[in-house]
């Protein structure tokens, strides 16, 4: 039996010994008020982002994929991205409160906060230039470059076990993490004039979009708090601003567009920060007044829904351009996913089916970049895993990606089990 076979037939028993764990650990840190529904709604929106980046899509059906620039619509892979922003604002007070309850200093959040943008922006910049590598130019394939440069983020950014009695250890790991980060750098060349061949921040990658989008969001959740009302106008300016940088009204913000684009252009801010407002949502109204929650979250579900569909009249939904009406539309779903998660486990406790995915929303930045590892390896050795890409069967394709996001959550089991997840 090979190695993923395996994985696939094991991959309920993996699961369930790795839930059994948590659980576990959760009971002992006094964690069982925690909503389940983040959890899952998370490792679902990144399960489907390994189904839909995996896919082929000369020959899936368009539905599942990216529209173009130009086209007034979009298709799952559209919402995927900002699901998980939506669900990353969701997820910030009921960190960032803990971390005030525990009697943490401002100073220490704060720099918590930046140190952790910081990161999700370093990999995203990493990870946006290995496809520009010049293999004659830099000394080393792309394939070997990106798998060094993972190598390193798992070395630096693992949740090392037992850091108090393995501190040298660990310090020896994370100072040879940085040593392969400089010797990369300096040795990339991409051949391009852009930015005389060197690292790029570009669009900053998914990950470096991430991080922009939570830094703005942390940093509101610390300046309002649990003030809904405080937190909603901020995200009205970004959205403001998303329309005006859709109009392009913001010319004179050029100069410093280089760096701070992802905030003056406003959509990945207000879509971390409509999150954030449903997640205070949560955070302020007992489990016992479910039906209030759950009110909330359907009104303010079709309230983005409409306001979406009425700024369709100036703005086409565009994820590619990441307008305005593209933003409240997502939002919009995302509000009404949850509400309907948050309805069947947390208010109805119908959670064994969603086993398979609390790895995956537990484990979200290994459960995204392991992947990627195994793409850069199976490219350099040219086996040939993905034969189902080749295939001219829609269905034979879609089963693929399926089954190959599903054994990368299983992968995510594996790795849990033997002490390597990424923490930031």
């Amino acid at each position: 039996m090979t190695p993923a076979s395996e994985i696939v037939f094991r991959l309920p028993e993996l699961i369930k010994s790795y839930n059994l764990y948590t659980a576990d650990k959760s009971d002992n840190m006094g964690n069982r008020n925690r909503i389940l529904s983040i959890d899952i709604i998370r490792g679902l929106t990144l399960l489907l982002m390994l189904f839909v980046n995996d896919l082929n899509m000369k020959v899936a059906p368009r539905w599942l994929g990216h529209m173009d620039a130009d086209f007034d619509g979009m298709g799952l892979a559209d919402w995927v991205f900002p699901g998980f922003l939506f669900i990353v604002g969701m997820a910030v007070p009921v960190a960032l409160s803990g971390r005030f309850a525990k009697g943490q200093s401002l100073y220490d959040i704060n720099r918590h906060i930046i140190v952790r943008s910081i990161s999700l922006i370093i990999i995203g910049v990493l990870m946006l230039n290995t496809g520009r590598v010049d293999p004659g130019l830099t000394g080393l394939s792309t394939n070997l470059w990106a798998l060094m440069m993972y190598f390193a983020v798992f070395l630096l950014w693992n949740d090392y076990p037992d850091k108090s009695k393995r501190f040298f250890t660990i310090a020896g790991l994370r100072l040879a993490a940085l040593i392969i980060f400089v010797f990369l750098v300096f040795k990339f060349r991409s051949g391009e004039p852009e930015n005389n061949g060197s690292l790029i921040t570009g669009w900053w990658g998914i990950l470096g979009l991430i991080g922009w989008g939570y830094l703005v969001t942390a940093f509101t959740y610390v300046l309002c708090r649990d003030s809904i009302f405080k937190t909603s106008v901020i995200a009205v300016i970004f959205l403001i601003m998303n329309v005006l940088s859709g109009k392009n009204m913001l010319g004179y913000l050029e100069p410093v567009k280089p760096v701070l684009g992802v905030i003056i252009e406003g959509n990945v801010p207000f879509i971390v920060l409509s999150g954030l407002i449903g997640g205070l949502v949560i955070k302020k109204i007992p489990v016992t007044e479910f039906r209030k929650v759950i009110l909330i979250f359907i009104g303010l579900g079709a309230f983005y829904l409409a306001a979406g569909f009425i700024l369709r009249n100036w703005f086409i939904i565009s994820k590619i351009k990441a307008t305005p009406s593209w933003g409240m539309i997502c939002c919009g779903i995302s509000f009404l996913l949850f509400t309907l998660l948050y309805w069947i486990l947390d208010i109805k406790n119908r959670k064994r089916w969603s086993a398979f995915l609390k790895p995956a929303g537990e484990n979200s930045l290994t459960t995204y970049l392991a992947p990627d590892i195994l793409y850069h390896v199976i490219w350099m050795t040219g086996i040939p895993v993905l034969i189902y890409k080749q295939s001219a069967e829609p269905l034979i394709v879609v089963a693929g990606s399926l089954l190959w996001a599903l054994l990368m959550v299983g992968l995510t089991v594996l790795l849990a089990r033997i002490n390597i997840r990424l923490r930031i």
